[in-house]
């Protein structure tokens, strides 16, 4: 199916939202990531040396304290122990004594990624699946919302669709990245661990959720389908 023409006017208001959110983000996953990085790397410098730190032009983090001309990382770098970061995948401390149950997935969620160049095609996804499934569609995103790091929407389907949407989205994806995960009592794993992609998977930034032994309440993120679908689904 032809999409509509460009219309001019609206294709520069979109850009002129999606473009600023992407360009802060990049901006500021530099900026934090540098800040990390840096965090337990910082070199001592004895008394009386002259040292630098600011940020220098082009760099979007802060060198550690050093004397000019000298390697703000010191000279010792290559006999530092190769560390072993902390686990943070779900139940990684032992293997599991048993499986878990299928039924522990109550409903899934569907998130349909977009920019500047492609919410066209989202929005012919969108009209298609309100048309065609009882789902709880939300609303547009266009900027990076919670874990998402592009604009996006999505709607939430019982697990009774799942044969259906599923392989309904593959068909009709329209090239778009599409990030399918379950809804148990650990959301973290949903996103990260037990999703489904369609097409190019991206990054999820579940940087500052909580685990499953951090979350103080396990409860289920409920679907209240909101849509009015009247359109048979095609076979």
């Amino acid at each position: 199916m032809a999409l509509d023409p460009v219309d001019e006017a609206v294709d520069g208001q979109w850009a002129d939202l999606l473009s600023p959110a992407r360009r802060r983000l990049i901006r500021d996953t530099g900026l934090a990531a540098g800040a990390l990085a840096l965090a337990g790397l910082a070199t001592p410098v004895r008394a009386g040396d002259a040292v630098t730190g600011a940020a220098d032009a082009g760099k979007n983090y802060a060198e550690p304290p050093h004397k000019p001309g000298e390697s703000p990382w010191g000279y010792e770098t290559y006999k530092q122990p190769t560390p072993r970061p902390a686990g943070i995948r779900p139940h990684e401390p032992s293997l599991p004594a048993a499986p878990r149950a299928y039924t522990d997935i109550k409903s899934y969620h569907a998130h349909i990624y977009f920019d500047e160049d492609s919410y066209q095609k989202a929005a012919l996804i969108r009209r298609w699946s309100a048309e065609r499934f009882l789902v709880e569609l939300g609303d547009w995103n266009t900027q990076p919302r919670g874990p998402h790091t592009t604009p996006s929407f999505y709607f939430g389907f019982g697990t009774e669709l799942f044969p259906k949407v599923v392989p309904w989205l593959q068909l009709n994806s329209l090239g778009l990245t599409i990030l399918i995960h379950p809804n148990t009592v650990d959301p973290r794993a949903d996103h990260l661990y037990y999703a489904l992609w369609v097409n190019r998977s991206q990054p999820v930034n579940a940087f500052d959720w909580p685990t499953l032994e951090q979350r103080k309440e396990l409860t289920v993120e409920q679907i209240y389908p909101n849509t009015k679908p009247h359109i048979a689904l095609e076979t």
